[in-house]
């Protein structure tokens, strides 16, 4: 937190930066002597050496247990950080939007996987043209008659899309039921002109939540049971499935016996809600990542004991499970659009006006979905910052 002598002390020294001149440095990418109090608010700061601490960790795990890395993009929809995760060991990455997977291929990035199934003509034809492009990108079905329609878009696209079967893991939300009905859609996938079966997903979402590690571990183990099941009866069917792709940041540590490639994404950030489901070597904290992730607010208004209001709400998706970076006794609450309110009872540790205040966030993707762009920091000084894909996204979703 920068203090409010420190700011005013700054604010005397350092000649006032506009927002057009900062518009105009970054464009230039000249940061030179640029440090977050240039910055407004509310920003999303990205601690730089604690994501790097975060990739290299998570690339590590990965050499050590040949579990492959597909990344998942809806927690940054960033290519600046896509390319940091291939450049650093992940095989790909994975997209839950189709626009996602345009800005991903558009970038350089190989093997996008597009973990939704592409029902409706306009994502169909969007996904062969893809694949047309990009021979590397794979996308899911979880119904024959999806299956039918992609391979008549792959073959007026002049493609051949590489395609997993989505088989149910526990989330309901998707995947066709394992066994007999997943092996029948492989096997259609297979015989289709058009399409190549490259494996099974299975996303066992609820158990990326689940609290305590060993909890954790019996969910996930649970729930891929049965896409295992396939797997098998795809190997005696002739069927060749090189791909078993899934899990979270939340199983990490525990899927490499099921799955040959893993779909974790917070774990280059973090967020208050996976603190707080436990690891391996604690059920009360999730110590493996580091938060490196921050939304930096402004006190603006502070007229009464052990409250201030700050200049972040509803708009920057404020929760009161966010938590203060460095200040583990305030409380957080949201008080409407542009406003939140922060509330301590140590009175030797108080905010003042104009106090710059940083917020972990509870959920990655809905932080991430509001803001335009991540300034890139090491200690005080902004080193860079990098794009966002845009709240109004691609031309077409």
């Amino acid at each position: 937190m920068v203090t409010r002598r420190r700011l005013l002390t700054i604010a005397a020294s350092v000649p006032f930066l506009s927002a057009t001149e900062l518009e105009r440095r970054i464009a230039r990418r000249d940061f030179r002597g640029l440090t977050r109090e240039d910055l407004p608010t509310p920003s999303m700061i990205l601690d730089l050496d604690l994501f790097e601490k975060n990739l290299r960790r998570m690339d590590a795990h990965s050499r050590k247990t040949g579990l492959g890395l597909r990344a998942h993009v809806k927690i940054h929809k960033s290519a600046e950080i896509a390319k940091r995760q291939t450049a650093l060991g992940a095989m790909g990455v994975c997209c839950a939007t189709i626009a996602e997977c345009e800005l991903m291929v558009g970038s350089g990035i190989k093997g996008v996987l597009f973990t939704c199934q592409p029902s409706g003509k306009n994502k169909i034809q969007r996904s062969a043209a893809l694949a047309r492009k990009d021979p590397t990108f794979h996308c899911v079905v979880d119904d024959p008659i999806i299956a039918r329609q992609l391979d008549e878009a792959s073959a007026a696209a002049g493609a051949r899309t590489n395609v997993c079967v989505d088989v149910f893991a526990g989330l309901t939300r998707q995947g066709c039921p394992p066994g007999r009905p997943a092996l029948e859609l492989a096997q259609l996938v297979d015989s289709s002109k058009h399409l190549r079966l490259a494996g099974l997903m299975a996303y066992s979402g609820d158990a990326s939540h689940t609290k305590t590690w060993e909890a954790r571990k019996k969910k996930s183990e649970n729930d891929l049971a049965g896409m295992l099941e396939t797997a098998e009866l795809c190997k005696k069917s002739g069927l060749r499935t090189e791909i078993r792709t899934g899990g979270s940041t939340g199983t990490y540590n525990i899927d490499a016996g099921s799955l040959t490639e893993l779909q974790a994404g917070s774990y280059i950030f973090m967020d208050t809600a996976y603190k707080k489901i436990g690891g391996k070597s604690s059920d009360q904290v999730y110590e493996d990542f580091d938060l490196s992730l921050t939304v930096m607010t402004t006190v603006v208004s502070k007229t009464r004991p052990g409250i201030c209001s700050i200049d972040a709400g509803n708009k920057a998706t404020l929760r009161p499970t966010d938590q203060v970076k460095g200040r583990a006794d305030v409380k957080v609450e949201n008080q409407g659009a542009e406003y939140g309110m922060l509330l301590w009872r140590d009175g030797d540790r108080d905010f003042g006006v104009g106090d710059r205040v940083e917020l972990y966030p509870s959920n990655l993707d809905t932080s991430t979905n509001v803001f335009d762009r991540y300034y890139i920091a090491r200690g005080d000084s902004i080193v860079d910052a990098w794009p966002i894909m845009g709240r109004a996204g691609a031309a077409q979703r």
